[in-house]
C-alpha cells in the first residue's frame, strides 16, 4: 500500500553534531538503506518497520514527505531506475518490489528468492535488475518477466554488492569477494579473499571501474584494484576508532568522515550531482537485539551540504616525505 505522510521537522539534537539538515518524519525503526533519485532530489529510505518512504529534498535542505509503501517484513535495500521513474526495494519477505513512484502507481513484485534479499541494483546498460540474497545466489531479472534471466550461484550468503558497469563486486559471508565482468555475467571474473580479517559489511566500486573499496566490522577499509598489474597500489587503512573502541564500516561513498555522531551511521548516499549527502543515524544491530530497546530508540535521516574543503583531494605524500 502506498500513501502520503509526515510534516517538516526542523529540530536539532545531540545526534547531529555536524549541524546537518534533518529529514522530516524519519522511520520508526532502524534504517537499512538510502537512495537518491538519479534525476531529481527525491530521497528514499528503507527500514526495519517494513516501510519504504520518499521525501523531496530542496537545495535549502528542507524536506517534504511525499509517499510511502510497505513490505510484509523488514526492508533491507533499495535503488532507483536510471530514468528516475521507479524505486526498487527488497528485504526479509524474500521479494523485490518495483514502485512507480512518480506516476502514483502501486508496487508490484518483480523478483523472488528463497531467503531474504540483502542487496539490489538496477543495471541500465543491461536493462536488468540484480538481486543478491542470503540464499547464496545473485539473480538477474527482466522486470517484465516472472522468472530470472539468469541465476548465479555464490559461495556464501550475499552481504554486499556494488555495480559500475561492466564491473560488479559482490561480498559474501566467509570474506569472499567475487568480481564480475557484466559483459559476461554468467562467469566469475575473479574471486579473492577479502584483504580484511573480519566480516564484510560493504563494498563500493571505483567510479573509474578499475577497482573497489571494501569495509568490514573491524573499523578498516581495503582499497583493491582489479588489474593484476595494479596490485602494488592495494592497501588497507584503519578508521572509525576511538581509543580502544572499534566500530563497523557500514557504508562507503567516497566521502571523508565528518564529526562523530552519538549513534551508528548504517547507510548513506549522495544525490545525482554530489551537492547533497544523506546519512542515517540509527541502530545498526552490531551488538545484537539485547542492546536494542525499540521503545526508546531514535532514528534520524540527516542531510549534509559538502564543502569544497571536504571533497578536495589531498596532495599525495611519497615514502620519502615529498609531495
Amino acid at each position: 500500500m502506498a500513501a502520503t505522510f509526515g510534516t517538516i521537522n526542523t529540530a536539532t539534537s545531540p545526534h547531529n553534531p555536524n549541524k546537518s539538515f534533518e529529514i522530516a518524519q524519519p522511520p520508526n525503526d532502524s534504517i537499512s538503506s538510502l537512495s537518491f533519485s538519479p534525476k531529481a532530489n527525491y530521497l528514499v529510505a528503507t527500514s526495519w518497520d517494513n516501510q519504504v518512504r520518499c521525501w523531496e529534498v530542496l537545495q535549502t535542505g528542507a524536506s517534504m514527505p511525499k509517499a510511502a509503501m510497505s513490505h510484509d517484513q523488514p526492508v533491507l535495500c533499495s535503488t532507483w531506475k536510471d530514468d528516475g521513474t521507479a524505486v526498487f526495494s527488497a528485504g526479509c519477505d524474500k521479494q523485490a518490489k518495483m514502485w512507480p513512484l512518480l506516476t502514483g502507481g502501486q508496487p508490484v513484485t518483480v523478483a523472488m528468492h528463497d531467503a531474504p534479499i540483502k542487496e539490489i541494483a538496477w543495471i541500465p546498460e543491461m536493462n536488468l535488475l540484480a538481486t543478491g540474497s542470503w540464499d547464496k545466489t545473485i539473480k538477474y531479472w527482466d522486470t517484465r518477466q516472472s522468472n530470472p534471466v539468469h541465476t548465479q550461484q555464490l559461495p556464501e550468503r550475499c552481504f554486499a554488492l556494488s555495480v559500475r558497469h561492466p564491473l560488479m563486486v559482490v561480498g559474501t559471508a566467509d570474506r569472499n569477494l567475487i568480481i564480475f565482468n557484466l559483459q559476461n555475467p554468467q562467469t566469475e571474473f575473479k574471486r579473492i579473499a577479502s584483504p580484511l580479517k573480519y566480516q564484510t559489511r560493504c563494498v563500493a566500486a571505483f567510479p573509474d571501474k578499475q577497482g573497489f573499496l571494501v569495509g568490514s566490522i573491524e573499523g578498516r577499509v581495503g582499497v583493491h584494484h582489479v588489474d593484476e598489474a595494479q596490485q602494488s597500489k592495494n592497501f588497507t587503512f584503519k578508521c572509525h576508532r576511538d581509543s580502544n573502541d572499534i566500530y563497523a564500516v557500514n557504508s562507503l561513498n567516497f566521502h571523508p568522515a565528518m564529526a562523530r555522531s552519538n549513534q551508528p551511521i548504517p547507510c548513506s548516499t549522495f544525490n545525482s550531482d554530489g551537492s547533497l549527502y544523506a546519512y542515517a543515524v540509527s541502530y545498526d544491530w552490531s551488538k545484537g537485539a539485547e542492546n536494542h530497546n525499540p521503545s526508546t530508540a531514535k532514528h534520524y535521516i540527516l542531510l549534509h551540504v559538502p564543502q569544497e574543503s571536504e571533497i578536495k583531494g589531498k596532495p599525495r605524500v611519497t615514502t620519502s616525505g615529498r609531495k
